[in-house]
């Protein structure tokens, strides 16, 4: 109940608020009552006398409301918005340093220089290809630091590039290895995305393919998931199909919109289910509560002022139409969105948060408008956008801590976020430290983000996918602490991965100054020497080296992203 209308037309329950009588508006009952079951709030303490004071003294005097004020979320402009640049400043090559600077400047943050050759190499490495740089393309890279030739060389790196990025992408359109959630064939939509990765699909296009599919295979994303069973109305195929592609490609959430009139957003329930009639072969029936309510939904695009979905027309050409909808030009807010993700990745905290909530005020709208139009102007190139981003000043600026549980409006830009690697980043590094032991032997490796989840992959943070995943929570657990230090899966693999070293280096100092190069890109400290020396007991047997191993994967050197 956002307007004044609404608050006294009331509900099923009839008016809640009758002007000057305090006693009969069911308002304040529910305010004061000493019913725990009926009290409102239910999830925090009961409001002050104060405020329920003020309350009833508003409702006595005929609760007054002031023209046109309504307790409304915001709500973002959906069309593009063509932004007017800085001035050009010496040194600010890169407009995404030119736009930044007067925020920086207006929020006082001082500027520092950018990190060091080792640092930067790292974090383009493992943030473009999700593997850690070995000794030998630390040396290459000091003899010619060209940081923007080194991005580009990455982005080159096609399989790389796919292995690391499918990930991303199996998050968020569900895509399970194992549970095989999609009509019962994991590979449909794994070789449609891997494919797509390694070709660098257009984004448009990429969206209009699972949207509207040409083929069997990109169907899987809105085939959803089929439940066994009784299935709750807000979860039938067709909302699924709703809910998802308005979360990834539009950043909206209309979960809540599924069952009711959402209280987290402005979506309400006929919004959702006519957007769901889209992907039906007939109007579908609201429910409200999962309750039927004998009303049929029209087919209807969320963003009607784009364009409309022609009703009557069958589901394959209703799929067409909400595709080019989607993507159209006229609808700036898709753009915004994939730009926004790709800021989260590569700065662990968007331009917009949370990133599915995409009506949120951005931290810097120009910067927001003018990355999405640039995508949108040079054909939805992701890699462009990555490009741009990668060889900015502000991605070269030291990393920042997080300040644990920050709300958005509260957060300012002083560089990147420290990050957790990712499961599949972390188990990669390790399976790179142990065939670093024999470099000329031919091993295999498969990436982790290729194999199928097992339990230190989901304690790690890999989730399931029966669900969209756009954000992993990467905050470490106690339970990720039981699983690195006592678990089975990694035991065994540090246990192969020490027996490899031990077998392969014979000389302690050899061994110490070998492992720390490829493990961290540098030397050991003397302190450092000191406390392998005493861990080994000058006994270089594999149970030793393995111990030895552990105890430099678990370092935050070795773990996090700096």
């Amino acid at each position: 109940m956002e307007t004044r209308e609404l608050i006294f037309k009331g509900s099923e329950n009839g008016p809640v608020i009758k002007q000057g009588k305090d006693r009969d508006s069911l308002f304040l009952h529910v305010l004061t009552t000493e019913d725990a079951d009926e009290r409102m709030p239910q999830k925090s303490p009961p409001l002050s006398k104060e405020k329920i004071a003020l309350l009833t003294k508003w409702i006595k005097a005929g609760a007054p409301w002031k023209k046109d004020f309504a307790f409304r979320h915001p709500k973002a402009q959906i069309g593009p918005r063509i932004v007017k640049l800085p001035k050009p400043v010496k040194g600010l090559d890169n407009l995404i340093d030119r736009i930044l600077q007067p925020y920086l400047k207006a929020k006082q943050v001082a500027t520092f220089k950018p990190v060091d050759n080792r640092t930067f190499l790292r974090r383009a490495h493992l943030d473009i290809i999700g593997l850690p740089p070995t000794p030998a393309q630390l040396q290459n890279f000091e003899q010619a630091p060209d940081r923007n030739k080194l991005v580009e060389t990455l982005l080159a790196d096609k399989q790389d590039y796919m292995a690391h990025w499918v990930s991303f992408w199996n998050d968020a359109l569900r895509n399970s290895y194992t549970r095989q959630y999609h009509g019962g064939n994991k590979y449909r939509l794994t070789k449609w995305l891997q494919n797509s990765l390694l070709e660098n699909k257009p984004y448009d296009k990429f969206a209009r393919e699972l949207v509207n599919p040409p083929s069997g295979d990109a169907a899987a994303f809105i085939d959803g998931i089929k439940w066994r069973g009784t299935v709750n109305s807000s979860q039938v195929v067709e909302m699924q199909a709703a809910q998802n592609v308005a979360q990834v490609f539009l950043g909206i959430n209309i979960k809540c919109a599924s069952c009711h009139d959402s209280f987290i957003n402005n979506w309400t329930l006929d919004q959702a289910y006519s957007f769901a009639s889209i992907f039906a072969n007939s109007p579908m029936e609201k429910h409200r509560c999962d309750k039927p309510t004998g009303e049929k939904s029209a087919a209807k695009f969320l963003y009607p002022e784009i364009g409309s979905i022609d009703t009557g027309a069958p589901l394959k050409q209703r799929r067409d139409q909400l595709a080019k909808l989607m993507t159209k030009p006229e609808n700036g807010r898709f753009a915004r969105v994939m730009v926004n993700r790709l800021w989260r990745v590569f700065f662990g905290h968007g331009l917009v948060e949370p990133v599915d909530e995409m009506d949120e005020p951005p931290w810097n709208a120009d910067l927001l408008d003018w990355l999405a139009t640039d995508l949108a102007e040079h054909g939805y190139d992701l890699k462009h956008t990555m490009r741009i981003i990668l060889t900015s000043k502000a991605y070269q600026l030291p990393s920042i801590e997080p300040i644990p549980d920050q709300k958005a409006a509260d957060f300012v830009f002083k560089g990147p976020l420290t990050r957790r690697l990712r499961a599949e980043q972390f188990l990669d590094a390790v399976s790179l430290l142990s065939q670093a032991a024999d470099p000329d032997a031919k091993q295999a490796f498969k990436r982790q983000g290729l194999r199928n989840l097992d339990r230190l992959q989901r304690v790690l943070g890999r989730p399931k996918r029966d669900q969209v995943i756009t954000t992993r929570d990467d905050r470490p657990t106690t339970l990720q602490a039981l699983e690195l230090s006592n678990g089975d899966i990694l035991h065994k693999v540090v246990q192969d991965a020490g027996n490899r070293w031990a077998t392969k280096r014979k000389d302690e100092t050899t061994l110490l100054n070998d492992l720390f190069q490829n493990a961290f890109l540098r030397f050991p400290s003397e302190e450092e020497k000191d406390i392998a020396k005493e861990l080994l007991n000058k006994n270089l047997n594999s149970n030793n080296v393995a111990d030895l191993l552990w105890g430099i994967i678990l370092q935050p050197e070795f773990q996090l992203l700096r």
